[in-house]
């Protein structure tokens, strides 16, 4: 919850104290490995910088690109931006506690993801912008750009990077027998050099290498679990681990651990409709709202390829379930039918699952393969950094230094970007050991977000589809259901047995509740507070409205077999098949 797909749903039984306490001791040829990436990842982002620099000077170079991104660059670089190792280390934590279900986080970010490519894309590429912000005010006006700037900046220093670094931290704690606060500093530091010095193009290109290194990892891991489960208890090994896995299931009347949509009531409290209805509201804010994920799309070469690149992030956002939930669920069945020794995170009686990835590597991967699980690790926690450390720098130099000094040349532009990279780097390397003390990590981000997104989703769905939607009627709803998720969040806070808290759908259905409010509060403001141009019918903006709403999918595409809106189609069908298959 990507967070959504979230990554930040991944950590929903995440507490105190985070280690595990499991220690993998590498081979030299593991450790190798490791160093090898990294000091390879670091020469081949620097040798992008080095390719560019001579158009370095220009700000749209190093903050977009050039716009020279292709839609295979862009897919994968959502991707890696998006899977950080939050997802390596959670979601087969979630995978050995409740199955499947949290893998809507990562399938439900498909629908988003077209959302973007038809609908939202074609805007920001026509408009010419450099940040979402940037967006809100010429759709509405300078307080909304204000609003979503800070909240987008916030959230990228404490979701996208320090959250991140958290996790990272612990998890390559429990490898390398490293102090956390080490490796997150070593890593800050290398991730740093080449993000900072090569701009956005050093992002994508090392994302887009660092994203293979990552399903490498993870396929290896996944059919290492597959094979172990086959065969017997005695031979263990063999082709048949999906149906073992299947009979095992059955067997201990596990069943559910295989639907992906659950019914009302269900223990998890996470039914199917508050998926369906929670999940846009904080979907659309991440995926299409949050410079940190956009900006990459802002970088296309042309609409075209700025429309395509994230229907290829959605095919592959199929892939987390099989490779990151599924062997947390195989580990359970490994460990059901007496094939995985937990005993070094097992407490009383009960397993720690936060410390599942680690055991799984230390249980199913020889020596020498480790490096390799290592290097996904490094590889999914540096993309996410770099990705979010470049938004920032974007947010900062466009919406906050552009205010006040208009004037301003490139060349100091792109210095105050990449000053401003280095200070949020070190303040979310600071909030680390403060972010550790949480009872809870998916609690606390979980709760924050499905107060944050509602009305920021509400604003932008309405500023997009709806040609009415006024200005001053977004700045108050921007406020306005900003301050309303504060005092919501601050009342469940102090009563967490209050009745909003015992809701069905949790979180989920909260931000639906919180987002249609904003919605309905926005229209009816909107024809109350309508912009003083709507007199004479030239409504402020409405050159960035689709009129009619469903006007977008009129746009061709360039070739028949690469259209947006096929590719888009069979991306849809695709996923229902699959909701079928596991519902």
């Amino acid at each position: 919850m990507s967070f959504l797909s979230l990554p930040l749903a991944s950590l929903q039984n995440v507490s105190e104290p985070l280690s595990s306490g499991v220690h993998v001791h590498l081979s030299t040829i593991d450790i190798l490995v490791a160093v090898g990436y990294l000091i390879g990842i670091v020469a081949i982002g620097l040798f992008a910088a080095w390719l560019h620099k001579k158009k370095q000077g220009a700000a749209s170079e190093y903050f977009l690109a050039g716009k020279s991104l292709g839609w295979a660059s862009i897919g994968l670089s959502l991707f890696a931006t998006n899977i950080s190792t939050l997802h390596l280390v959670s979601l087969a934590q979630n995978g050995f506690d409740t199955g499947l279900l949290n893998g809507n986080f990562e399938w439900m970010a498909g629908f988003t993801l077209v959302l973007l490519g038809l609908f939202f894309a074609p805007f920001y590429i026509r408009s010419g912008i450099a940040t979402l912000p940037d967006f809100l005010e010429r759709r509405y006006n300078r307080i909304c750009r204000d609003c979503l700037a800070f909240v987008s900046i916030l959230t990228a220093i404490v979701i996208h990077i320090a959250f991140a670094l958290l996790t990272g931290g612990i998890i390559l704690e429990e490898l390398l027998e490293i102090p956390m606060m080490y490796s997150i500093i070593v890593l800050c530091v290398l991730t740093g050099i080449y993000t900072i010095v090569g701009g956005l193009l050093a992002v994508v290109v090392t994302e887009c290498i660092q994203t293979i290194v990552l399903l490498g990892g993870a396929v290896l891991i996944t059919a290492l679990a597959l094979w172990q489960l086959g065969g017997t208890v005695d031979a263990p090994g063999g082709w048949d681990g999906w149906q073992n896995l299947l009979s095992i299931l059955d067997r201990e009347d596990q069943g559910q651990r295989l639907s992906m949509l659950r019914p009302h009531g269900d223990a998890d409290n996470m039914p199917w409709y508050a998926i369906m209805l929670g999940y846009p509201v904080l979907g659309i804010w991440y995926w299409c709202a949050d410079q940190t994920i956009v900006q990459r799309v802002l970088g296309a070469k042309n609409e075209q390829h700025a429309r395509q690149g994230p229907i290829f992030a959605g095919v592959l956002k199929i892939l987390p379930v099989f490779l990151f939930v599924l062997p947390g669920l195989l580990a359970w069945a490994l460990f059901t039918d007496g094939r995985l020794d937990l005993s070094l995170i097992t407490v009383d009686g009960v397993v720690q699952s936060k410390g599942i990835y680690a055991s799984m590597i230390t249980e199913l991967l020889p020596l020498g393969l480790r490096g390799v699980l290592v290097a996904a690790l490094m590889a999914a926690l540096m993309s996410t950094v770099s990705g979010a450390l470049n938004s920032i720098s974007t947010l900062f130099s466009y919406d906050i230094v552009k205010r006040f000094k208009p004037a301003v040349d490139d060349k100091s532009l792109v210095r105050v970007g990449r000053i401003s990279a280095g200070i949020a780097l070190m303040i979310a390397v600071a909030l680390v050991p403060a972010l550790n003390m949480f009872e809870s990590i998916f609690n606390g981000m979980a709760s924050i977000i499905s107060h944050i997104a509602p009305p920021i989703t509400s604003v932008l769905v309405l500023g997009v589809f709806w040609r009415g939607a006024s200005s001053r009627a977004a700045a108050i709803t921007l406020i306005g259901g900003s301050v309303l998720g504060i005092a919501v969040f601050a009342t469940n806070t102090l009563m967490p047995e209050g009745t909003l808290n015992q809701l069905p759908g949790g979180f989920m259905m909260m931000a639906f509740y919180l987002f249609a409010v904003c919605v309905v509060a926005q229209a009816l403001l909107s024809r109350l507070l309508p912009d003083v141009a709507a007199e004479t019918g030239d409504l402020r903006g409405s050159e960035l409205a689709w009129d009619p709403p469903w006007a977008a999918l009129k746009i061709p595409g360039d070739s028949r077999l690469g259209d947006p809106r096929l590719l888009s189609t069979l991306l849809m069908l695709v996923m229902a098949v699959l909701y079928w298959i596991f519902r």
